[in-house]
C-alpha cells in the first residue's frame, strides 16, 4: 500500500524538526561548556593577578617549594592532593588537566625566578553544569513527542487543497462533475494542475467520443453489405450440390467469413457502447454456452469437434448476457482455429469456466503474447484479424472478470475465466 502525501509531508517535517532540536541542542551545549571554560579561566585568571600582588606585597605567605615539581605549590580549597611530576614541563597559562580520574585546573606563573603552581577543583560546579544540560537536553526531547502531531497537523494543512482536488476528479471520472472549479483553490500550483486536469479531461473525454462515434458508424455501414452476403449464402445452399467441390469449399470459406465478421462486428459495438452497457444481471451460464455452441454447429462438423458441455443446471452468474456472449463466441472460435478433429469442453466449478480443447496448443514462449493486438499464433490458421483475443482481454478487464491462459505446443490450451456466481 502506498504511503499518503500527507503522511509522507508529516514524516518530512517530523525529521527536520528532530534534526532541528538534534542540532540546537548540540549548539546550546557546545556554546554553554565553551562559555563555562571561559568563566573557570577568568576566576582563575582573576585570582592569580590577586595572588601574585598580594605575595609580592607579602612574600611571607608564599606557598611552601614542593621538591617533587621544584617550584611553589598551592591550592585553592577543597582537600589536599599532590600534583604528578608530569606538570612540572606545564608553560605558564591556565591548563584543564585529568588527575587520578578527576578534571582539574592547574594555573602556572612566574615570580622572580621561581615558578608557581595552582590547582583548583571546580569538579563539583562542572558536575551541576552538566547536570543543567542534561535536564534542558531532556525537556528537548520531550517536544519531540508534541513535535508528531505537530507536524501530522501541519501536513494535513499543506495536502488540504491536494486531497479536495483529488475528491473533484473522481467526481469527474465517475461523471458526477463535468469540470473542476479552479477558483476554490488557493494556491496557484494546485489552481493550475486543476486547469491542466480539466483541459486533459475535455481533449479525452472529446477523443473517445470520436473515437466511440466512428467505431459505431463504421461498424454500422459494415452491417449492410456483410448482411447481403450472408444472405446470398443462404439462397445458394440448396443449389450448392450440383456445385463442385472446390466451388462448395469456396462458398463455404465465404460463410464463414461472413460469420467472423459479423461477430467482429458485435464485438466492435460492444466496445464502443461498453460506458452505457447494461448493469450485471444474472444469466444463465449453461443456457448461454449452449447457444454458443449452437451457433458453431456447423463448423464444429465441419472440422469434426465434437462440443462437450459440463456445466450442472441451475448455474447463474452476474454477468452482462450480450458481453459474456461474446468473449464465448471469441473463445470458441480461437478454439477452432487450432483444433481439427477433436474436443471443446467447458466446465464450471467454483466461480471459474474452463473451456479446454484438445488442438495444436501454444508454445510457452508464444503464451506471454496471445491478448497482444494483431498477434496471430504460428500454427494456427492463416485467416482472422489477430484482435479477437485482445478484444476479450478488453472486455474482461471491463467488467472485472478473470482470464488466464494454460497451454503447451501440442498439448491443447485451457482458457480460465473467473466469473461471479450468483
Amino acid at each position: 500500500m502506498r504511503p499518503s502525501l500527507r503522511l509522507k509531508a508529516a514524516l518530512a517535517l517530523f525529521v527536520a524538526a528532530i534534526v532541528l532540536l538534534a542540532a540546537q541542542a548540540a549548539g546550546v551545549r557546545s556554546l554553554a561548556e565553551a562559555q563555562e571554560e571561559r568563566l573557570i579561566r577568568a576566576i582563575i585568571e582573576d585570582d592569580m593577578r590577586n595572588l601574585l600582588q598580594a605575595w609580592r606585597e607579602e612574600p611571607d605567605t608564599l606557598p611552601p617549594m614542593d621538591p617533587v615539581m621544584g617550584a611553589r605549590v598551592s591550592q585553592e580549597g577543597g582537600q589536599w592532593f599532590a600534583l604528578p611530576p608530569s606538570l612540572a614541563r606545564l608553560p605558564v597559562g591556565v591548563h584543564e588537566v585529568d588527575i587520578d580520574g578527576r578534571e582539574m585546573h592547574v594555573a602556572v606563573a612566574r615570580f622572580g625566578a621561581e615558578r608557581i603552581y595552582r590547582s583548583y577543583d571546580y569538579s563539583a560546579f562542572e558536575k551541576k553544569f552538566r547536570d543543567g544540560m542534561d535536564t534542558i537536553l531532556i525537556v528537548t526531547a520531550i517536544f519531540v513527542l508534541p513535535s508528531i502531531w505537530l507536524a501530522y497537523w501541519l501536513s494535513g494543512l499543506l495536502v488540504r487543497q491536494v486531497r479536495g482536488l483529488a475528491r473533484q476528479v473522481r467526481a469527474l471520472r465517475s461523471g458526477a462533475a463535468s469540470a473542476i472549479d479552479p477558483r476554490r483553490y488557493d494556491e496557484r500550483e494546485v489552481a493550475e494542475l486543476a486547469n491542466a486536469v480539466n483541459d486533459y479531461h475535455v481533449r479525452m473525454a472529446a477523443m473517445v467520443e470520436r473515437e466511440k462515434e466512428f467505431t459505431a458508424n463504421v461498424s454500422h455501414e459494415l452491417r449492410t453489405p456483410l448482411t447481403r452476403i450472408r444472405t446470398s449464402c443462404e439462397l445458394l445452399e440448396p443449389a450448392a450440390a450440383a456445385l463442385d467441390p472446390k466451388s462448395r469449399q469456396r462458398l463455404l470459406q465465404i460463410e464463414q467469413s461472413a460469420e467472423e465478421m459479423h461477430t467482429l462486428i458485435e464485438c466492435l459495438l460492444a466496445l464502443a457502447r461498453e460506458e452505457s452497457a447494461a448493469e450485471a444481471m444474472p444469466a444463465d451460464l449453461g443456457g448461454t454456452v449452449a447457444a454458443i455452441v449452437e451457433r458453431y454447429a456447423d463448423r464444429l462438423e465441419r472440422q469434426s469437434v465434437r462440443a462437450r458441455v459440463d456445466i450442472p443446471a441451475g448455474v447463474r452468474v452476474l454477468a452482462n448476457a450480450s458481453a459474456l456472449g461474446i468473449v464465448l463466441s471469441n473463445l470458441v472460435d480461437n478454439a477452432l482455429r487450432h483444433t481439427q478433429g477433436g474436443e471443446i469442453r467447458f466446465g464450471w466449478q467454483d466461480g471459474i469456466l474452463a473451456i479446454e480443447d484438445t488442438g495444436s496448443g501454444i508454445a510457452p514462449d508464444v503464451l506471454p503474447r496471445v491478448f497482444e493486438r494483431f498477434y496471430r499464433a504460428p500454427g494456427g490458421r492463416e485467416d482472422g484479424f489477430g484482435i479477437g483475443l485482445a478484444i476479450v482481454k478488453r472486455i474482461c478487464d471491463h467488467y472485472g472478470w478473470h482470464i488466464a491462459v494454460e497451454s503447451g505446443a501440442g498439448a491443447g490450451t485451457r482458457i480460465l475465466l473467473g466469473l461471479a456466481p450468483h
